[in-house]
């Protein structure tokens, strides 16, 4: 798949496709291979942030005949939710500590559900704070006649 015919799907389908995840990754019609411009296309993750989770090893990512990178499925959804965790502002090194439990093994799941739990914590933390910030700017609007849309 070229990155015109990627990103062509994608402007095709806004609105249409639920957030990226993982199971959606599984689900599209993709090819086994993607180079890593395809890749940052259909992420949204720039090039360069690419090759920095592979440097840090957060995602590995096999190479071509050509010694170009190219993305299976699973390194695919693997960087799908590495974004997910970033755009929770779960920090870098967090997330690598999760990726080498991923690689140690199943023995290593009750470390794992933990680390993911104390950030979802912080996560609805953050919610109820930024809904109470919410609640004192619409007060604000509507003291000055405006109107709080949903």
């Amino acid at each position: 798949m070229t990155t015109d015919r990627l990103r062509d799907l994608l402007e095709t389908t806004q609105g249409d496709l639920p957030p990226l995840t993982t199971e959606l990754i599984r689900d599209l019609d993709l090819p086994e291979l993607l180079p890593i411009a395809d890749v940052a296309a259909l992420t949204g993750v720039t090039a360069h942030t690419l090759r920095y989770y592979e440097r840090i090893g957060l995602v590995d990512v096999a190479r071509d005949a050509s010694g170009r990178r190219a993305y299976d499925r699973d390194a695919v959804g693997r960087v799908v939710f590495i974004t997910r965790l970033r755009d929770s502002d779960m920090p870098i090194a967090a997330i690598g500590r999760y990726m080498e439990m991923v690689r140690q093994g199943p023995e290593t799941e009750p470390e794992r559900l933990a680390l993911l739990e104390a950030h979802r914590a912080d996560i609805v933390h953050r919610l109820r704070a930024l809904e109470t910030a919410l609640a004192v700017v619409d007060y604000k609007i509507t003291t000055y006649g405006g109107a709080c849309g949903s």
